[in-house]
């Protein structure tokens, strides 16, 4: 005997099928995600003017050497005013009264500046052309966090302590030294370490930097202070200067310029 039901069945679930796939073509289109759903309008970042040619200083900037004086340096051994010598517009090492540093103290910054090798330059290895950037100097005693400055053009010395090194740490992917003579190059992005209350190491530091426009280290990851002997190691401190290396070797002293530095969270 023929199911007499089935008809009615068939029918229901026709129409139950259809109403589903509706309902979820109905809900799918609902979700469908939209371009404003991820469009961020505030808060705006600030605006900021870059210089008229690259190199200058943008309007937010701290300029530490304008060419004109030292007024942004102190004396790194005892904070008397700086010493180095002034001179159509470019500042060059005194070795006879060492290493200078900024009044102001930094954390998280952009730095530019610009360095000169004399052309004439004499010696060998690390005793030629050499000072330092310390992108953090955190005291007469210590030994910071250092960024070499070096002439490795046809000099050869030990990698991780050559030009664009961060002093025997990082050995740079790179060696784009100038000829002596020529202006050169740092852009750096430094990102200080942060430390816990009691002392102990909470976030490490970082630097990126370009040199002559070529990058050189790629957000390294630094084991510490940067030391002439022994393992690095890091030592608490919030805020620090940057300083600028009167190094002791015979060679004749390099020159700076245009030195400014941008602020960073």
């Amino acid at each position: 005997m023929r199911n007499r039901f089935l008809p009615a069945l068939a029918l229901f679930a026709s129409v139950f099928t259809i109403a589903s796939a509706h309902s979820l073509f109905a809900q799918q289109s609902a979700e469908k995600p939209k371009p404003e759903d991820t469009e961020i309008w505030k808060p705006e970042p600030p605006v900021v003017t870059p210089g008229a040619k690259w190199g200058d200083p943008p309007s937010d900037a701290i300029v530490l050497f304008n060419g004109k004086n030292e007024d942004a340096w102190v004396s790194a051994q005892d904070h008397t005013p700086a010493q180095w010598i002034v001179h159509n517009g470019i500042l060059t090492v005194n070795k006879k009264t060492g290493n200078i540093e900024t009044k102001q103290k930094f954390k998280n910054y952009q730095l530019h500046l610009e360095f000169r090798i004399p052309a004439d330059i004499t010696g060998t290895s690390q005793a030629r052309g050499n000072s330092g950037v310390f992108l953090a100097s955190t005291g007469p005693g210590d030994d910071g966090y250092e960024l070499q400055v070096l002439d490795n053009y046809n000099n050869k010395t030990y990698v991780n302590g050559m030009v664009g090194s961060l002093y025997k740490q990082a050995i740079p992917l790179a060696n784009a030294a100038r000829k002596p003579g020529e202006w050169e190059t740092y852009d750096v992005i430094w990102t200080a370490p942060t430390f816990n209350s009691d002392g102990s190491l909470k976030s490490p530091a970082y630097a990126t930097v370009f040199f002559n426009g070529v990058l050189v280290e790629n957000h390294f990851q630094l084991q510490g202070q940067t030391l002439y002997i022994g393992k690095p190691f890091y030592k608490a401190y919030d805020r620090a200067p940057i300083k600028l290396q009167a190094h002791g070797d015979k060679s004749k002293p390099i020159s700076f310029r245009n030195i400014w530095v941008r602020e960073l969270p």
